[in-house]
């Protein structure tokens, strides 16, 4: 019996791995071609993995030959528009690394073009597939807390990458922060409605651009969002998915990354004329929401379920864009000096 889903994996780097094993394990998938702009890469990959595929160095070449029906692209982000939008094009649809794309306007172009061939283009977001979050947004979903005012979000790390990272202009926003922002969307249930930032690059960084910076968000459910965030703070290093405290109108919920997230509400009971109210604390159990597979293997889990659904994936272009939109719309403001909207980035498709 032929594949439901025949994979054309753009990009042989270290990161293709998992998005490899991930198909070669799904019965109803086939690797069916490997692409890479250095062939020998391609080829290594194929026998590296016991595969029987074709390998090239030009997309749509591959799509043509191979009669692929998904692209995965995990190119570099520079790639990512002529990536996804020739494979729409193609008749593909795409599953990505994140960035979405490089330029806002790319990231517009490139859900104009999902609408218009009828493709999936969905992205890597994995920090959302994680028990623990999940037991965080159904907390303040559920209302535990009250109405949200304020999401604060410290990521504190000494990453010491070598290669690109330490050259970048924007490391810490461009590269990483996406992640966070992209949980606080999740959290919140809401999105971007404006954002002032200030980047800059502490004493002691081995970074040649901006590595640190704190950004001010105001959400469209009225709630601020504050980021503060440092790829070159040696000691005491937060969790990789951050350390999370989200204030509501009955209490405030804690997350520090590691754990379960938990919640200090105010006691039921009298306590008029109390200068300091007495709290009862509410636990969060990530059981709960326990899946089969968390991270990447989740968020691929998502995008194959959402094609036998016929749905958009929970990290579709289209609502993946207002991530994207939060680090672009900071670095314009860090570079201004000013307060942004965002309503000028996302446009209407």
């Amino acid at each position: 019996m032929s594949a439901t889903y025949k994979v054309a994996v753009a990009g042989c780097g270290g990161m293709s791995n998992i998005w490899i094993d991930y198909a070669i394990a799904r019965p109803d998938t086939e690797i069916v071609a490997l692409i890479d702009i250095q062939e020998q890469s391609a080829a290594a990959m194929r026998d590296r993995k016991g595969l029987s595929c074709g390998i090239y160095t030009d997309l749509a070449t591959a799509i043509r030959e191979s009669g692929a029906t998904i692209v995965f692209d995990v190119t570099i982000p520079a790639s990512h528009y002529e990536i996804g939008s020739t494979a729409m094009q193609l008749g593909c649809h795409v599953f990505g690394e994140k960035p979405l794309a490089e330029t806002m306007a790319d990231c517009n172009e490139l859900v104009r073009i999902a609408e218009q061939t009828g493709r999936t283009h969905a992205i890597m977001q994995n920090r959302r597939y994680d028990s623990r979050i999940r037991a965080l947004r159904a907390m303040i979903e559920s209302g535990t807390i009250g109405k949200p005012g304020f999401a604060g979000a410290d990521f504190f790390i000494g990453a010491h990458f070598g290669g690109f990272r330490d050259a970048m202009a924007s490391p810490l926003l461009l590269d990483m922060a996406i992640h966070t922002f992209d949980q606080a969307r999740l959290i919140l249930g809401a999105d971007p409605v404006s954002v002032y930032c200030q980047e800059f690059n502490p004493p002691g960084s081995w970074y040649a651009g901006h590595a640190a910076a704190v950004c001010i968000y105001e959400m469209s459910d009225g709630s601020i969002f504050n980021y503060r965030g440092s790829w070159c703070a040696e000691g005491a290093p937060t969790s990789w998915e951050a350390q999370w405290r989200i204030t509501g109108e009955k209490g405030t919920a804690i997350w520090d990354g590691h754990g379960d997230p938990y919640a200090e509400v105010v006691a039921e009971g009298d306590q008029s004329g109390k200068f300091m109210k007495e709290y009862q604390r509410v636990e969060a159990s990530s059981a709960e929401f326990a899946q089969a597979r968390a991270g990447h293997n989740g968020c691929l889990d998502e995008m194959f379920d959402s094609l036998a659904e016929q749905r958009p994936a929970e990290t579709d272009s289209r609502d993946n864009r207002y991530s994207m939109a939060m680090v672009l719309a900071a670095l314009e403001s860090a570079k201004t000096g000013r307060k942004v909207s965002l309503a000028s980035f996302i446009e209407q498709v």
